[in-house]
C-alpha cells in the first residue's frame, strides 16, 4: 500500500493518513469582520477524510489584510466562527492548522484604514495586484501600492500580533498554527534581498534577515509551545517580485534554527504552474540533513511523485491544493485511482456555494 494513505506522527497527534490539504484562500467569510461562517464549515468538513487541513491564511490584525473576505482570528467574533469549522473537520478525524499570515506589501490602503500597508523597506512589489471586493462580491485585481517601511515598534507589535492570534487559533479549537514565511507575504520581504534593504539588525547578512522569522516563531512558540507550531517558506517561487539570489541559502540557514527550536513541522510551498522550476535533489538532500522533523512539500504532487519523496525520504506529508478544491473527497479518489474532477476558476475567489461546496463525491458521480 502507498506510504501516502498509513498513519503518521505529528508531533502528539496522530494523522489518519498523510494526505494533507493545501492552505488556499477562498474568500468566503461573512461581513462585516472577516467571519467564517457554516458555509466554509462545511467546505473543510466536505474535506476532512485528509490527515492534516491547514486553514486558508488567516489575519492577524486589523493591519494584516491583503485580499477582500479573507478571514481572521484575532477577534472573538472571528474565533467563534472557527470553532464551528474546527469542529467540523475534527469530527470528521481531521486534524487542523490554522495558517497566520500578514501580507506586508502585498496590500492597499482599502485594508489599511487609508494608510499605506508595511514593509521591511519602502519597495513597491512590481506587476503585484490584491484582490478587492465591494460587500456584494464583485471585485478587481488592484495595483499594490509603495509602502512604508517599518519601525522598531512595527516590529515589535507585529511580533506580539502573531502571539496574540496563535492563542486565539488554539482557543478556536486548532490544533496548532502555521506561521507564513513565504509566497511574497511580510516574512518572506524580511528574507529577500530584493525586498529587504534595511541597514538594522533585520537586513543586509542572512543571520540579520532571518531574525524577524526566528523572533515571529519565538513568541508563538512562548505562547502555544513549539509542538504546535509549523512554518512554510518557498524557497523556490519568486512571483510578488520575489526573485532573491541568496533565498535558497537563506532558508537553509532557518531550517538550521528552526530545527533548534523543534517546532512541529516545515512546509515547503513548491511552484506548480506548468513551467515552474524543479527543485533540486540536492536541496532536498541538504534540507532533510538540516531538518529532521516532519517537512511537508505542496505543489503538483499526484499519487505517483508522492510516493516517489515519501519513498525516498525527502518528505513525511504531501500537500494537495487545487485538486482538492473540485475533489472534496480527494483522499478516497487518489485510494482508488479514480479520475479527478476539474475545477471551475472563475469560483475561486469569493461568491456563494457554487464552485466550493457544491462539487459532488465520487460516489455520488458514480451513482
Amino acid at each position: 500500500m502507498s506510504q501516502l494513505f498509513e498513519k503518521a506522527q505529528l508531533k502528539q497527534l496522530t494523522l489518519q493518513n498523510r494526505v494533507v490539504m493545501a492552505p488556499m484562500t477562498r474568500a468566503r467569510t461573512s461581513q462585516p469582520g472577516n467571519i467564517p461562517n457554516d458555509m466554509m464549515a462545511t467546505y473543510y468538513q466536505q474535506r476532512a477524510t485528509a490527515g492534516l487541513i491547514i486553514s486558508e491564511a488567516t489575519q492577524i490584525s486589523d493591519d494584516s489584510q491583503g485580499y477582500s473576505f479573507t478571514p481572521g482570528v484575532y477577534t472573538n467574533a472571528q474565533v467563534e466562527g472557527w470553532k464551528k469549522v474546527t469542529k467540523a473537520a475534527k469530527d470528521q478525524g481531521a486534524a487542523m492548522y490554522c495558517q497566520l499570515w500578514h501580507v506586508g506589501r502585498v496590500s492597499h490602503p482599502t485594508f489599511q484604514h487609508g494608510e499605506l500597508p508595511i514593509a521591511p523597506s519602502a519597495l513597491a512589489p512590481v506587476e503585484t495586484k490584491v484582490w478587492i471586493a465591494d460587500e456584494q462580491g464583485n471585485g478587481n485585481m488592484i495595483d499594490c501600492v509603495k509602502p512604508r517601511a517599518m519601525t522598531q515598534a512595527d516590529i515589535d507589535r507585529v511580533v506580539k500580533d502573531f502571539a496574540y492570534a496563535a492563542k486565539r487559533a488554539v482557543e478556536a479549537g486548532f490544533d496548532g498554527v502555521e506561521i507564513h514565511g513565504g509566497n511574497g507575504y511580510l516574512i518572506d520581504q524580511f528574507l529577500r534581498t530584493n525586498s529587504n534593504h534595511r541597514s538594522d539588525n533585520y537586513g543586509g547578512s542572512r543571520e540579520n534577515r532571518i531574525r524577524f522569522l526566528l523572533e515571529v516563531v519565538d513568541a508563538v512558540i512562548a505562547a502555544i509551545g513549539a509542538d504546535k507550531v509549523g512554518v512554510r517558506l518557498a524557497p523556490f517561487i519568486t512571483f510578488k517580485d520575489m526573485n532573491c539570489p541568496d533565498i535558497v541559502p537563506t532558508i537553509l540557514e532557518a531550517s538550521k534554527q528552526l530545527q533548534a527550536r523543534d517546532i512541529a513541522y516545515m512546509h515547503l510551498s513548491e511552484a506548480d504552474w506548468d513551467d515552474a522550476p524543479e527543485i533540486p535533489e540536492s536541496f532536498r538532500i541538504e534540507l532533510r540533513q538540516l531538518f529532521s522533523n516532519t517537512i511537508i512539500v505542496a505543489g503538483r504532487y499526484n499519487q505517483a511523485r508522492a510516493d516517489e519523496i515519501l519513498e525516498k525520504g525527502y518528505a513525511d506529508l504531501i500537500a494537495f491544493g487545487r485538486p482538492f478544491v473540485s475533489n472534496p473527497d480527494l483522499v478516497v479518489r487518489l485510494q482508488h485511482q479514480a479520475p479527478l474532477a476539474d475545477l471551475d476558476g472563475a469560483t475561486l475567489f469569493g461568491g456563494n456555494e457554487k464552485g466550493y461546496t457544491d462539487y459532488p463525491a465520487l460516489e455520488v458521480e458514480t451513482a
